[in-house]
């Protein structure tokens, strides 16, 4: 099957525009399609009685790049209350976090559990 191309040469004329209504400057904005922030998650760290607290310092540090003085706050928050957010972020980042965490304490030999639950 072939099919032709039609190039324009020189004695071709482009498509007139229409004249732009009075008082407008004549530039045809188009519209554009807003996207919307994808939907966040929070990171859930979930206390045990096995997991040392330097363990989950160590994680919130490397894992989800707490500062020091945030990733105690945090720790202490999980201990004191059973639960807390190390993090909020985009679905697949989450779940990225979530399965580099528990493979890492795995081969610590820990039981720390994490889960994921949409942010409001």
């Amino acid at each position: 099957m072939v099919s032709a191309v039609h190039r324009m040469g020189p004695d071709d004329k482009k498509p007139e525009r229409p004249a732009a209504p009075r008082g407008e400057t004549g530039l045809a904005l188009d519209e554009r399609t807003r996207t919307k922030k994808p939907p966040m998650y929070k990171v859930l760290l979930h206390n045990d009685d096995y997991t040392t607290k330097e363990f989950v310092v160590f994680v919130l540090q490397s894992i989800f790049q707490r500062s020091e003085s945030d990733a105690v706050a945090i720790m202490s928050h999980v201990h004191n209350h059973g639960v807390g957010i190390a993090g909020v972020y985009t679905f697949e980042i989450a779940e990225t976090k979530v399965t580099k965490t528990v493979q890492l304490a795995r081969s610590h030999e820990y039981p720390l559990q994490l889960s994921i639950e949409p942010s409001e």
